[in-house]
C-alpha cells in the first residue's frame, strides 16, 4: 500500500512539472456561478494561445463537459491506465468525472476517501502534456475537493468567486480564509452577477445588489479582479454548450471576463520572476 502511494505521488509530480500555472477557482457557496466563470476563464486563457486543460472535481454536479458542449463526448482509450483528455480546441482540453458516466442522469454516491482518489488519479494519469495554466473547477465550499487539490498540487494559486449579496459574502469571508490556512496564492475574488443593464432603457438594475466583493476584497486585503454582470445570454448559450465569451466576444461579460484574465497573467507573471 505505501508502495503505491510513493508511486502515485512520483507520476502527479512528473505531470505538474509540465504544468506552469495552477489555478483553482472555488467559492464559500453554491449557485454563485463558478463553473460558468471557470469555463470561460479558460476559454480566455486559452484564447491568447496558453495552453489550457480543465479539471472539474465538482464530483457531485459537473457540469463543465456540458457548458463546453463536450457532454456527448467520451475519453479516448490510453495504455498503461492513463487518461486522454477531451481535446475541445487546439489549446483547450478537459477531463470531468461526467465523461465516465454510464447515465448523465446518475448521481455519484461517494464517500471522501473515493473522492480523494479520483482527484489523485486526475492529476497523475491524465496525459496532459506540456501545459500554462492548469484550471481546477472544485464543488462549493472548503470541503474534501478543494482540500485535497491544495493538498497535492503545491503553489496553486486560488480564485474565488462570490455574488454580490450578504450570504454570498458571509460563505466567500470563509472561503478567502481557507485559502490563507492552505498557503495559496489568493489571484484575487470575482464578483459574478453583478448588476444587470436594462434591455428597455439602457440603465442597471442591482438584482443583487452590487459592489459587495469590491468592499469585502479591501477589507480582507486581497486583490479584486472585477465584476462581471448579468446577461441573460449566459444563461441560453451555456445551456446550449456553447461557450460565452467566443460567441459574444463584444458583451460587456466577455469584456469584464478578459480583463480578469490579464490581471490573473499579470499576477502570475510577476510572482514567477
Amino acid at each position: 500500500m505505501e508502495r503505491k502511494k510513493v508511486e502515485e505521488e512520483i507520476r502527479i509530480a512528473e505531470n505538474l512539472q509540465k504544468i506552469k500555472n495552477r489555478l483553482l477557482v472555488f467559492s464559500g457557496k453554491g449557485g454563485v456561478g463558478k463553473s460558468t466563470v471557470t469555463a470561460n476563464l479558460g476559454l480566455a486563457l486559452s484564447e491568447r494561445q496558453l495552453r489550457v486543460g480543465l479539471i472539474d472535481v465538482d464530483i457531485h454536479g459537473p457540469n463543465l463537459a456540458k457548458m463546453l458542449g463536450a457532454e456527448s463526448r467520451q475519453l479516448e482509450p490510453a495504455e498503461e491506465n492513463k487518461i486522454i483528455p477531451v481535446k475541445l480546441t487546439k489549446n483547450l482540453s478537459v477531463v470531468s468525472i461526467s465523461f465516465f458516466l454510464q447515465e448523465r442522469d446518475n448521481p455519484v454516491i461517494w464517500r471522501g476517501p473515493l473522492k480523494m482518489k479520483l482527484i489523485q488519479q486526475f492529476l497523475a494519469d491524465v496525459v496532459w502534456g506540456e501545459l500554462d495554466w492548469l484550471v481546477v473547477d472544485s464543488p462549493p465550499g472548503t470541503g474534501d475537493e478543494p482540500l485535497s487539490v491544495a493538498q497535492l498540487m503545491p503553489a496553486t494559486g486560488a480564485v474565488i468567486v462570490t455574488t454580490p449579496q450578504e450570504v454570498s459574502l458571509m460563505d466567500s469571508r470563509k472561503a478567502v480564509n481557507f485559502a490563507r490556512v492552505l498557503k495559496l496564492q489568493i489571484y484575487g475574488i470575482i464578483e459574478n452577477m453583478s448588476a444587470l443593464e436594462c434591455p428597455h432603457c439602457g440603465g442597471t438594475i442591482d438584482l443583487f445588489k452590487t459592489g459587495g466583493g469590491k468592499t469585502m476584497a479591501e477589507e480582507l486585503g486581497v486583490p479584486f479582479l472585477g465584476k462581471i454582470p448579468i446577461d441573460p445570454q449566459i444563461v441560453r448559450l451555456t445551456d446550449e454548450g456553447k461557450p460565452f465569451i467566443t460567441n459574444r466576444p463584444d458583451s460587456a461579460a466577455a469584456r469584464a471576463f478578459n480583463e480578469i484574465i490579464d490581471k490573473i497573467i499579470a499576477t502570475s507573471s510577476r510572482t514567477s520572476q
